[in-house]
């Protein structure tokens, strides 16, 4: 097992710990507590890293813990819903709807996930030609 740790410094800084271990299979990178896991070799890109900033962002907003459980919750109340339960999650949203707006946090209002809670994403209706 290997750590290689990088050290991201912009608003909401972020270590990066590269390892095989995190994230599992499927994901790109997981962000805990402000630690960015992703696996050799991976290409971070400027969206990418905005998107774990914001979510490093939420985090500390809700002193790390209540983040997790809000997180937890949420996801566990959208499982039921039509659509992707992760996606739908307000964190993700924010975190996908600003990913390219590279100068977001700079003007992020706290508790700004907030405002993505009660409009899930919609997905198309299929249509059959």
């Amino acid at each position: 097992m290997t750590f290689l740790v990088e050290y991201c410094c912009t608003f909401a800084a972020v270590k990066i710990v590269r390892t095989t271990i995190l994230p599992f299979r499927g994901f790109t990178a997981i962000n805990l507590l402000g630690m960015l896991f992703v696996h050799p070799g991976v290409y971070l890109s400027d969206e990418l890293m905005n998107h774990e900033r914001i979510h490093t962002a939420q985090q500390r907003e809700m002193l790390y813990v209540f983040f997790y459980l809000a997180y937890f919750v949420e996801w566990l109340m959208r499982l039921p819903m039509h659509g992707n339960a992760y996606r739908n999650i307000s964190f993700e949203r924010e975190a996908y709807a600003n990913q390219r707006n590279l100068h977001y946090l700079e003007s992020r209002p706290f508790y700004a996930w907030c405002r993505y809670i009660k409009r899930p994403v919609r997905h198309p209706k299929k249509t059959h030609h």
